[in-house]
């Protein structure tokens, strides 16, 4: 499946600093206020040179599903006590 293709993909930039420079250089773009922004079209090709294939889809659906999982986890860990001072207030 693509997907994995995708995790790997992100595994190997994790692994090997060169290619993640390089990954960085050639994907990103410098935004306003010191943002950067990912080309997924640049990223989904730069990968095809390492022989990973997915589509622009995949990679933003493994992008959003890992953003989610942790948006999640961080809401449903909330302090009972910060809950509790919020309902008096």
């Amino acid at each position: 499946m693509s997907l994995q293709q995708v995790h790997a993909f992100y595994e190997v930039l994790m692994l090997d600093s060169s290619i993640y420079e390089a990954y960085f250089n050639n994907c990103s773009n410098r935004g306003l206020l010191g943002s950067w922004h990912w080309d997924t079209n640049k990223i989904v090709n730069f990968a095809a040179t390492f022989g990973y294939e997915f589509t622009e889809h995949e990679l933003t659906h493994v992008w959003f599903e890992s953003e989610s999982i942790y948006t999640h986890n961080s809401l449903s860990e909330a302090p009972h006590s910060q809950l509790k001072e919020l309902v008096t207030v």
